[in-house]
């Protein structure tokens, strides 16, 4: 008897002074402790994390201190070397909570600022003020009202009570952390400054799909800055809108803003999304190429060429892999035939009405035409570009029509219509 009280005094002597022990130091650890998790769960995630070296003398500690009935679930943040005591008193207090949230690559601040304020249960109008702290734009040398693109894209834990004001702090020094010094030493050769390689990065982060491309857009865009050509970046426009489109239409490329880049020369003022590492690698280290143009394809991939000409051709190409889409018949030229037909099949033959063509194309350029271009019969078919590069001037086809005229035959008394078709797409 005497030697198992010697024996439990000491086994609790040593959990004791184990869990009283340590020196908190070091970069925090996460440590996510699911609802509904028992002290035992939890104690095998903190053994995992490696902020407790001996778990079965751990749980010892939580059934002596009465520490393991009362754990609360949430994501923690706990240094390495914190005595048991500190810990057990965090799940069962809840302290060292944190809050996480993760921002996406290619999200700009109305996208992010909402999350951002759930996330920490703040106003959304703390959000906003604080992606224009006046501090953080000088300290960046940024040109612009806000930290747009500046707040970089990563997985965050914000403690509770964490302020909006530290939440974007951290965000944009996680920014200055991977920034790389040789994307400096690019800045001088490509001729310019730290927020047109951050707004030239954030449109390829909007455009690439496929993670090797990114260099190649980039090359394009730079090239088309260095020919005096408009960049015609469809992301920009999505940005000047102010809301996110499917698809960008011709009377979206004359909504009036600076970041109109189907208006406005060179670069935008400033960032229209928040670019991850890849894309700032890609806009500091372009591809060397000369491709001036690119078109999307179905599954994401660009199709890259160097003149109009061939990207008109790729134009037709990416669209006859599109999968067809049943319609009905809407061009004025088969209205006529087909009124005419009915006609012939009558005693008396009235001229046919026509009614109003409409027509419409949708193109993997995600630009349509400025406006439905019209079909009509004509001699000889007209020539149009249509492409997402391509210049705004490629304006409206304009063909004559010629009237279908019914024949009469001296041999039969059936009636025909002579026309022919052209699709203008």
């Amino acid at each position: 008897m005497f030697r198992t009280d010697t024996r439990f005094a000491l086994v609790a002597g040593c959990v004791l002074v184990a869990a009283c022990s340590g020196q908190p130091h070091g970069t925090p650890t996460r440590v996510i402790i699911p609802r509904g998790a028992s002290f035992g769960q939890a104690t095998d995630s903190l053994a995992k994390a490696k902020l407790v070296g001996w778990p079965k003398v751990f749980r010892m500690y939580g059934r002596l201190s009465g520490g393991d009935r009362n754990i609360k679930p949430g994501t923690y943040l706990l240094k390495p070397g914190t005595p048991w005591s500190d810990i057990v008193s965090a799940l069962n207090g809840g302290h060292g909570l944190v809050n996480t949230i993760t921002i996406p690559e290619g999200w700009d601040l109305s996208q992010i600022t909402p999350q951002l304020a759930r996330t920490l249960r703040v106003p959304a109008d703390s959000v906003r003020a604080a992606m224009r702290d006046t501090a953080l734009l000088a300290r960046l040398d940024i040109p612009n009202p806000t930290l747009e693109g500046y707040v970089f894209p990563d997985t965050y834990a914000f403690p509770l009570g964490t302020t909006a004001r530290q939440a974007v702090r951290e965000m944009v020094f996680s920014f200055e952390r991977r920034w790389k010094p040789d994307w400096d030493s690019s800045l001088a050769d490509l001729k310019i400054n730290r927020n047109d390689l951050v707004t030239m990065a954030s449109i390829v982060e909007r455009e690439a799909r496929v993670p090797e491309e990114r260099p190649v857009i980039a090359a394009v865009y730079y090239n088309r800055l260095r020919k005096g050509m408009l960049l015609q970046a469809d992301p920009t426009i999505q940005y000047a809108l102010g809301h996110h489109v499917g698809r960008v239409l011709y009377k979206d490329l004359e909504v009036a803003s600076p970041y109109n880049t189907y208006i406005h020369k060179g670069l935008p003022p400033g960032p229209i999304a928040s670019p991850g590492v890849a894309s700032l690698a890609a806009a500091a280290h372009p591809a060397s190429v000369p491709y001036l143009y690119f078109v999307a394809s179905r599954d994401g991939h660009h199709e890259f060429r160097m003149t109009l000409q061939e990207h008109t051709t790729a134009i037709r190409q990416v669209r006859a892999t599109l999968p067809s889409r049943k319609t009905k018949p809407l061009m004025v030229a088969s209205a006529a035939t087909n009124t005419t037909a009915r006609s012939a099949s009558t005693s008396a033959a009235k001229p046919a009405a026509k009614p109003a063509a409409k027509l419409s194309s949708r193109t993997a350029t995600r630009t349509p035409a400025k406006t439905p271009a019209k079909t009509t019969a004509s001699k000889a078919p007209a020539k149009t570009t249509s492409s997402r590069l391509a210049p705004k001037t490629a304006g409206k086809t304009t063909v004559k029509p010629v009237a279908g005229k019914t024949i009469k035959s001296t041999a039969t008394t059936k009636k025909r219509t002579t026309t022919r078709t052209h699709t203008t797409q």
